[in-house]
């Protein structure tokens, strides 16, 4: 293996031409275009055999803003590695200069600022201008989908996923895995993987009934590349009947299934791979364990929890790629197999500058032709806003915020509860908050927001059972999102201590009393799990309170006390 200082980081190709010195000009560099392409995607080729990983884009066909978390708790023995490493810690341990394309792409510090200089980000037609010059370079590289790709966005909703298959089918992916995917309900995506031109894989997708796996999701797919063999094996999202409503799928059983993992990992090298990739939607701690439990892998190509690391993390002898989300970036790993063994490897994370990165005219074209029957609806203004508008943190953000202050109005509660989840772009102050700002942060086929009673004792439940998945010290009962986000109330949470204790001093923010385990609360949510939900749908009620605000202002959000750090 090579060591640190090979990696190729993004500042590395423009330090390169510009000189150490140039950096702190870089910001304003970027926006004059001094940045160029070529300059972005330097790489000197390694090896003989490429891989090409994209993962999460969750359905962002255009260029968007995209802040990246300022916190990632880990616990047990992931406290303090990465990616539970942010902000200014995070570029001390890469070597990341402030101000640099690096601390742009991969940190939330000074995020208004930056984008405002650099631009945005993604944008799947320029993600296809960099795909090409890597097959430019090496014409058989392999190009692996990770998952939550046919999620995400007002057009993927409206066509069912089409959009993003008809764009996906002119990047020509060798591969995909799962997960989002399967909230279109099963015979939508029965249909769509039906007609892929490509394969969808995962071993660990069960037939429910016989508990065998499935003739549509084969477990792996062998590639020639280099004169190696490789076997390609696919890991879904282990936890889909658990955090997403297993009645939308119920013939198909998921799990991380690591004991036939490994039969397939064996099976694979009995029949002559030389390369063992795992493409996977396990989230990053999930996958650090099974690299330590399953022998005979040598890179898995990471995705879920939404991770973008400018080097890989090695375990053992795998080494595991995390590549960003919502089209943000694109990883390439160049490899050199000999004798059947990985000898060596070359890694770049390489941002998608939409200023910087040309889009491809002709995938360009098919997001422009997905898009036009939507324009004039993606297009409509419903307000402004004077804040930063941003997902991703493991209590709060702007975003969740603002939808929970809808819920608490519209849907007249006391308290308001709005899932963790990670997806969904950023939006920079003085910008109009059009239609499609909206649904890419609440697009779901199960979003009614309901209005229910809870007590104060379930509540606490609710609140320690979502903790859990999130703070377990076992990554394999972890599920990869954040703290399920909370409008009108109050508590403290101890991530170190047990599941049932981890919750205290629950406080009505109106009032300023404590909950009362005994009493009955007016709660309004959204993305339940159950079968029948009733209520109208999230994006009509959110669109109501932010017209009736017409500018929105989020404040700073102390409602969450964090201990156990």
């Amino acid at each position: 293996m090579i060591s640190r200082r090979d990696f190729l980081q993004t500042s590395m190709a423009a330090s390169a031409v510009l000189g150490a010195s140039g950096f702190g000009n870089w910001a304003r560099l970027a926006a004059q275009q001094s940045l160029t392409q070529d300059q972005l995607l330097q790489f000197d080729t390694f090896g003989n055999v490429s891989l090409i990983h994209i993962t999460d884009i969750h359905a962002q066909l255009k260029p968007i803003y995209f802040r990246e978390p300022s916190i990632n708790l880990g616990v047990g023995p992931n406290k303090g590695q990465v990616p539970h490493v942010t902000g200014a810690d995070f570029r001390r341990m890469y070597g990341i200069q402030d101000g640099s394309p690096s601390h742009y792409a991969l940190s939330a510090g000074d995020f208004e600022a930056l984008a405002r200089g650099y631009g945005k980000v993604g944008g799947l037609d320029r993600v296809a201008t960099v795909i090409n010059q890597i097959r430019a370079d090496r014409p058989d590289a392999l190009l692996l989908d990770g998952g939550d790709t046919w999620h995400g966005s007002y057009t993927c909703h409206h066509t069912q996923g089409q959009d993003m298959v008809d764009v996906m089918n002119a990047l020509r992916p060798d591969a995909m895995t799962f997960h989002w995917e399967f909230t279109l309900g099963s015979e939508r995506v029965n249909e769509l993987v039906e007609g892929l031109p490509f394969a969808a894989l995962g071993q660990n997708i069960f037939d429910a009934e016989w508990d065998e796996p499935t003739e549509l999701f084969p477990p792996y797919k062998f590639f020639e590349r280099g004169g190696v063999k490789i076997a390609v094996i696919g890991q879904a999202f282990p936890y889909m009947p658990i955090a997403n409503p297993g009645w939308m799928f119920p013939e198909y059983a998921f799990g991380i299934r690591d004991e036939h993992m490994q039969q397939m990992v064996d099976e694979v090298r009995a029949k002559g791979a030389e390369l063992v990739v795992c493409l996977s939607h396990n989230g990053f701690d999930v996958d650090k364990k099974m690299a330590g439990v399953v022998s005979g892998i040598d890179v898995i190509l990471s995705g879920h929890t939404h991770d973008a690391l400018p080097e890989p993390v090695q375990i053992g002898n795998t080494i595991i790629v995390a590549s960003g989300s919502n089209g943000k970036f694109v990883s390439r790993v160049d490899l050199d197999v000999r004798d059947g063994r990985m000898m060596g490897f070359r890694h770049k994370l390489i941002p998608i500058l939409s200023d910087v990165i040309a889009a491809d005219a002709d995938v360009a074209s098919v997001i422009d032709r997905v898009r036009a029957p939507f324009q004039t609806q993606l297009s409509e203004v419903i307000g402004q806003t004077n804040s930063l508008l941003y997902r991703r943190g493991n209590f709060n953000g702007t975003w969740d915020d603002l939808i929970c202050d809808a819920l608490l109005s519209e849907r007249e509660a006391d308290i308001a509860l709005s899932p963790g989840v990670r997806w969904g772009p950023s939006l920079l102050p003085g910008q109009d908050i059009t239609r499609e700002d909206l649904w890419n942060v609440t697009s779901m086929s199960y979003g009614a927001a309901y209005r229910s009673e809870m007590t104060g004792e379930f509540l606490h439940v609710v609140l320690e059972d979502v903790a859990d998945n999130l703070f377990n010290p076992d990554p394999y009962y972890q599920q990869g999102g954040d703290m399920v986000r909370t409008g009108g109330l109050g508590y403290r949470i101890d991530i170190t201590k047990p599941q049932g204790s981890r919750i205290s001093e629950m406080t009505l923010l109106k009032t300023g009393e404590r909950i009362d385990p005994a009493k009955t609360y007016q709660i309004a949510g959204w993305a339940s799990v159950n079968q029948g939900t009733e209520g109208p749908q999230i994006w009509d009620v959110v669109e109501s309170h932010i017209r009736k605000q017409g500018t929105v202002s989020v404040g700073p959000n102390t409602s969450v006390t964090v201990t156990g750090l």
